[in-house]
């Protein structure tokens, strides 16, 4: 669930002309595609050395520009690496609402084949991104029989609290909600209020009825990963970049909730630039590529459908 974004990465990832390398802030070195930083550190760390910190948290997010192809495999690599060593390992996705956690039961029970399982999680209806930038996860989290969580609130609540706030809902979307809310976090206030600036939606001006989407989506994302660990060991989380980046949008609400030790990996091109405060490990990938943002740019107002605010991937 999550937002269109182009003029939202310029201002996050730098100028749109894409160097060679990948610049940190009062950090005097770049870096290039294929790096991992310790953020703590500043160094560079090898795959094997990740996966052997990754392995000390219950919680691993990693996040992802939805429509990059080169995040996803990044993802299904880090999936990889971890469940030789925690077979447990169970995956969370913003992709899915948490209505359709029986579906995603029967597909990780490898019951479901890949046309029924579309029709029936309304792939195109709610997530709408194009279906093969995802496969090789869901095939391989099928083929292994990795439990698969729904993390989202269902798709056409947010766009109603959009538009007219909370009290707008009827008495079975309230259900839905997460039993808390917590906007009172100003960092994550103003982190919103300067997307908000650049992304006004005609019959959605309210920055209160938007900032309260955000905390509800985030929140309900938190309490999906939080009830989910009272019965499991560890979950991956695969979200876009903006619930994670500073971690105060989905890892620090879960971790109010249990305490549980989490990472955060943060996904940013070459030819960016990031903060050390973004994330425990920023991952350098390929550049953007140009179709890819024209394909953004292309999907932003069907996005908004159910993306009421930009994406912060």
């Amino acid at each position: 669930m999550l937002f269109c974004f182009t003029a939202f990465m310029n201002f996050i990832w730098g100028c749109a002309i894409v160097p060679k390398k990948f610049l940190i802030e009062d950090l005097p070195k770049s870096f290039k595609e294929g790096d991992i930083i310790n953020t703590k550190t500043s160094v560079v760390v090898s795959f094997e050395e990740l996966i052997a910190d990754l392995s000390r948290a219950k919680v691993i997010y990693i996040g992802e520009q939805h429509t990059d192809s080169a995040h996803h495999k990044i993802q299904l690599e880090v999936i990889k690496g971890l469940i030789n060593q925690h077979p447990e390992l169970a995956v969370g996705m913003e992709a899915f609402d948490h209505s359709y956690q029986k579906i995603l039961d029967m597909w990780s029970a490898g019951s479901l084949d890949e046309k029924g399982f579309l029709e029936r999680t309304h792939w195109y209806a709610n997530w709408k991104f194009n279906f093969e930038l995802y496969k090789d996860i869901l095939t391989f989290i099928k083929e292994k029989h990795i439990k698969l969580i729904g993390l989202n609130i269902p798709f056409h609540i947010p766009p109603k609290i959009a538009v007219g706030g909370i009290e707008s809902l009827s008495d079975d979307e309230k259900k839905h909600l997460p039993k808390r809310i917590d906007t009172t976090n100003a960092d994550h206030r103003a982190y919103i209020e300067e997307i908000f600036k650049k992304h006004k939606i005609k019959g959605r001006e309210s920055f209160e009825h938007f900032y309260m989407v955000q905390c509800v989506w985030e929140e309900t994302m938190a309490e999906s990963i939080a009830l989910y660990l009272k019965k499991a060991s560890m979950m991956m989380v695969l979200v876009g970049n903006g619930h994670i980046i500073r971690k105060f949008g989905i890892p620090d609400r879960a971790f109010s909730r249990n305490g549980a030790a989490f990472r955060t990996i943060l996904l940013a091109p070459t030819g960016s630039r990031a903060e050390l405060s973004f994330a425990d490990y920023i991952w350098v990938t390929p550049p953007i590529k140009k179709h890819n943002m024209r394909h953004v740019e292309s999907r932003k107002m069907k996005v908004q459908s159910h993306h009421p605010v930009p994406d912060m991937r």
